[in-house]
């Protein structure tokens, strides 16, 4: 049987199946992932600039990189593959998105149900008194930085810096959905990133079929990976969208 049938088949026959992406997901939208040879990680230092203890001593600086980051992803649109993800959704197929992303271009795509498990860059966050204030283009722009209208503090994108807990729910619905699903389709991530690189793990302990859709292999690949299609996931993911039609 063709592979893409064959994963096709597997999904329409799972009782849940839930997808794990990783920032490979959102490249094809103009969104660099943060490894790698083009990542924001290549020029600046996640120790220097992504480290709350280094936001905090001096969340100019930290913004620098900020700005730089925020213009490449609120102009990004979501792509085939995040647009795929909803439609397999609205068809009933895919239940839930545990993303590793902060872009919220799945749920601009369509996605309903959504796990955030590093936040959504989409607002920022008062340390001080918990306020949260939708990002504007002018509010980022802010010099030195932005800060709380009501205590005057800086604000943080609402997103998970180095050294910060992943939030109790946020873990906990994550690794539910997990030892649910029977089938997880693990997209575009490196796989190295923890506690997010986990899920698939806990998925596997609990009997799920993993399917990887990725240009490199990973940790995954020849330890709980079960279907390994390599390349583009748009054009992976528009081949089994396109065998539910058929």
């Amino acid at each position: 049987m063709d592979l893409y049938k064959e994963v096709a088949e597997l999904i329409k026959t799972s009782n849940y199946t839930i997808a794990f992406t990783g920032a490979g997901i959102s490249v094809e939208s103009g969104i660099p992932p943060f490894r790698g040879s083009q990542g924001f990680w290549s020029k600046y230092d996640p120790e220097e600039f992504a480290h709350i203890e280094s936001f905090l001593k001096n969340p100019a600086k930290v913004w620098k990189m900020l700005r730089e980051m925020f213009e490449v992803v609120l102009k990004a649109k979501p792509n085939v593959s995040h647009k795929a993800l909803a439609e397999m959704e609205k068809l009933g197929y895919l239940k839930t998105v545990i993303t590793q992303n902060i872009d919220g271009l799945h749920q601009s795509a369509g996605n309903k149900n959504v796990i955030e498990f590093h936040g959504n860059c989409k607002w920022l966050l008062c340390l001080d008194c918990g306020r949260k204030e939708a990002v504007k283009k002018e509010l980022i722009e802010t010099l030195p930085y932005p800060v709380c209208p009501k205590c005057k503090s800086p604000l943080k994108p609402d997103v998970i810096f180095f050294g910060e807990p992943i939030p109790f729910e946020v873990r906990k619905k994550a690794k539910n959905e997990a030892k649910k699903c029977d089938v997880m389709l693990v997209i575009g991530t490196s796989g190295v990133v923890f506690p997010a690189a986990e899920i698939p793990y806990l998925a596997k302990l609990n009997n799920a079929k993993i399917v990887e859709i990725n240009f490199e292999e990973t940790p995954y690949t020849h330890s709980i990976t079960d279907y390994f299609l390599r390349g583009k996931a748009s054009e992976i993911l528009s081949k089994i969208i396109f065998q539910f039609e058929s």
